[in-house]
């Protein structure tokens, strides 16, 4: 039963976004009902049963199992952040990546995914790009040489599997922003890069809050 209540705290609370995808809330909250409704089925036999007087009364092992539902109700662990970017593997843009074709040049930045961005940058010296402007989204993974990194969590079910994509940010003025703080980067991508993280020259930096969904 308390294993179904933290489900269905962590779904309806929003919490579970640190974890899974978005889109597993329906599935996430029948879970957590279907569990909650057989934890109280159980209970309701056990009271109607009894118990056996004659065995020993003891603490059993099974009560240990309430040390990680507490700490998910006390503390929920956060979302994955620049800790494990450097500590893990990376996506390799390069294997396999499609042959895109040139993006037609248009004077606003354009929205773009971290992965995306590096797929481009590795496909024929990032040709595609065509010269626009693009705006990327992630938290600071750190600084390196004059700027810093950025990055983003690629995930195909849960937290367990994920991958971070890391651009170099170069061409910026004053502090690096904060690690794991969250920014929009408008610039260029630019040849060169460092080995597998591309470059993005960078004509401004915003502090943006963390989005409801921090995995791309």
């Amino acid at each position: 039963m308390l294993v179904g209540v933290v489900l269905l705290r962590l779904t309806l609370s929003g919490t579970y976004e640190r974890y899974v995808r978005v889109g597993m809330r329906p599935w996430l909250i029948a879970a957590g009902i279907v569990v909650l409704l057989l934890g109280a089925v159980t209970l309701v036999r056990a009271l109607r049963t009894g118990h056996d007087h004659d065995h020993e009364h003891g603490v059993g092992v099974g009560w240990l199992l309430l040390a990680p539902i507490a700490a998910l109700l006390l503390v929920a662990p956060p979302t994955l952040g620049s800790y494990g970017v450097a500590r893990g593997a990376r996506v390799d843009v390069r294997a396999g990546a499609p042959v895109f074709s040139q993006l037609p040049h248009r004077a606003a930045p354009l929205p773009m995914t971290l992965l995306e961005f590096s797929q481009r940058a590795f496909d024929h010296s990032g040709l595609s790009f065509n010269g626009n402007t693009v705006r990327l989204t992630g938290f600071v993974a750190g600084s390196k040489g004059r700027g810093f990194e950025i990055a983003r969590y690629q995930i195909a079910c849960c937290a367990a599997d994920a991958i971070p994509v890391v651009v170099h940010v170069v061409g910026t003025a004053g502090a690096v922003p904060g690690r794991d703080g969250w920014v929009a980067v408008t610039g260029k991508f630019r040849k060169g890069g460092h080995g597998e993280i591309p470059d993005l020259v960078a004509t401004s930096v915003v502090a943006l809050p963390a989005p409801e969904d921090p995995y791309e």
